[in-house]
């Protein structure tokens, strides 16, 4: 094995998608400009925050399911080194072959070479954003292995050379009119005459991809869930290509981050009511596919699971920023952020964008290679009432910001306020200083950027300490 948890270490340069080329300032301004995106989004989570209000509504007990949910992760974390070793014990006794993988490149490497060995050059995938993560499909391409998107949004946004902008619906981004162009420019063999409906759109991209289901005898897939007591794996999806992927091909290959464990089958009920409900606005998932190991002459004869960290434990080693990985990947945060809402999922350079991006993203890479992002948010804490395992995103952010370097103008004036609190007869002669701002309401240069957004705050007429004195 050459990981082993406790040994910290953030997800490498150059490999995956965890870093973007510019900061969320700059990318959120030119995406603010966009106004077809800004209309698809506003439609797209407007919908579905309506949809998953409407069957969050009809459970009595919603919040004490979200706090067995919180326990649950915080336990699993608490135990995590000895719940993976138990996953693979189960795994490896049903037949499967675990894999540690440190970080991408490592994921990358084993994932390649094990397709390499199957002498096959295809591989189909399951929506993974693990994969998408490490930038596996990359890493197969320069390997001369071509990966196909089998889940319809990843497939839209593989066919449009495009990236990902949400955790559930990576092609939130495009309208129906913008798919329909996609396919008559990208897929092969589509009718000339393709309309953007929705249910035509649809059956192009079965028709395109019914051949490959059954000539690709090598699958990649993500997991939601690994039960460590049995050794089960577990998918969730709504449109059963997963189901294909899962079952037809003669090798799978699982990549998983090493938070996705949790303990028993008991805990799993937790989270299968929790996850539908704040994802996809339905009761149950369609299709939930559960399998170990290998079972001779049914589904693939040769499984693999590949466990990985890729900064993970840096998180973990984090007291106040652990939390982010109990994200169950619901994407609830995003449908009901604000910012998210007017710039997109791109704004943010990483595969996870919105809240939960926002924190676990400079975790996984380290704060300083994604700075930005603990600042891309109101902090209005709408992430925290939806979040279904009640992750504290607002508590993180503000944690995440103080561990950021700060431009030396900020630092200088943050010592020199420090400086002036500690001493009493100077702090109160700042006070005093203070009222004969009252008129101000924009700062000089170089403090200039503060005030043009916001009026500057007005000092109080009369200080604490001269209401005290004259009592």
């Amino acid at each position: 094995m050459s990981t082993f948890l406790g040994m910290p270490a953030t997800a490498p340069r150059g490999v995956g998608h965890l870093r973007g080329d510019e900061s969320f300032p700059d990318a959120a301004r030119k995406a603010l400009g966009n106004e077809q995106l800004r209309r698809n989004l506003a439609h797209a989570t407007t919908t579905i925050r309506g949809k998953s209000g409407a069957v969050v509504a009809e459970l009595p007990d919603w919040q004490e399911l979200r706090s067995a949910g919180s326990a649950l992760k915080a336990a699993t974390m608490a135990r995590l080194p000895e719940l993976l070793e138990q996953l693979e014990e189960k795994v490896t006794a049903a037949g499967g072959v675990v894999h540690w993988a440190a970080d991408a490149t490592e994921a990358n490497r084993i994932v390649t070479g094990l397709v390499r060995a199957t002498g096959h050059r295809r591989v189909i995938k399951v929506k993974s954003m693990a994969t998408q993560e490490i930038g596996l499909n990359e890493a197969l391409e320069e390997a001369g292995i071509a990966p196909v998107e089998t889940d319809l949004a990843e497939l839209i946004v593989q066919l449009g050379h495009d990236k990902p902008s949400h955790i559930l619906v990576p092609a939130i981004h495009r309208n129906r009119t913008e798919i329909r162009d996609i396919f008559l420019r990208e897929m092969p063999g589509v009718d000339p005459a393709l309309t953007d409906d929705p249910a035509t759109l649809a059956a192009a991209a079965r028709r395109y991809l019914r051949e490959t289901f059954l000539s690709t005898k090598v699958a990649v897939s993500g997991a939601n869930f690994a039960v460590a007591e049995t050794g089960t794996l577990v998918v969730l999806e709504s449109e059963g290509n997963g189901r294909m992927c899962l079952t037809l091909p003669d090798t799978l290959i699982t990549v998983m981050g090493i938070e996705k464990v949790v303990p028993t089958w008991r805990d799993l009920e937790v989270f299968l009511q929790l996850l539908p409900r704040a994802s996809t606005g339905e009761r149950m998932n369609p299709y939930t596919s559960m399998w170990t190991g290998v079972t001779p002459g049914d589904g693939p004869q040769e499984f693999h699971l590949v466990l990985l960290d890729n900064g993970r434990t840096a998180v973990l080693a984090d007291e106040v920023g652990r939390q982010a990985l109990h994200c169950i990947r619901c994407s609830a945060c995003l449908n009901v952020c604000p910012v998210y809402e007017r710039t997109g999922g791109h704004a943010y350079g990483s595969v996870y964008p919105g809240p939960i991006g926002a924190v676990l993203s400079p975790q996984l890479t380290g704060v300083a290679d994604n700075a930005s992002l603990p600042y891309a948010s109101s902090l209005c804490g709408a992430c925290f009432d939806a979040c279904p395992v009640k992750i504290d995103i607002p508590s993180v952010l503000v944690h995440l910001r103080n561990e950021a370097p700060h431009p030396r103008a900020e630092r200088i004036a943050m010592a020199a306020a420090a400086y002036t609190m500690d001493h009493p007869a100077l702090y109160a002669r700042a006070q005093h200083a203070a009222r004969l701002s009252r008129h101000v309401k924009r700062l000089p240069p170089p403090l200039n950027g503060w005030t043009a957004g916001r009026d500057l705050p007005q000092p109080p007429p009369e200080t604490f300490r001269d209401w005290w004195a004259g009592r």
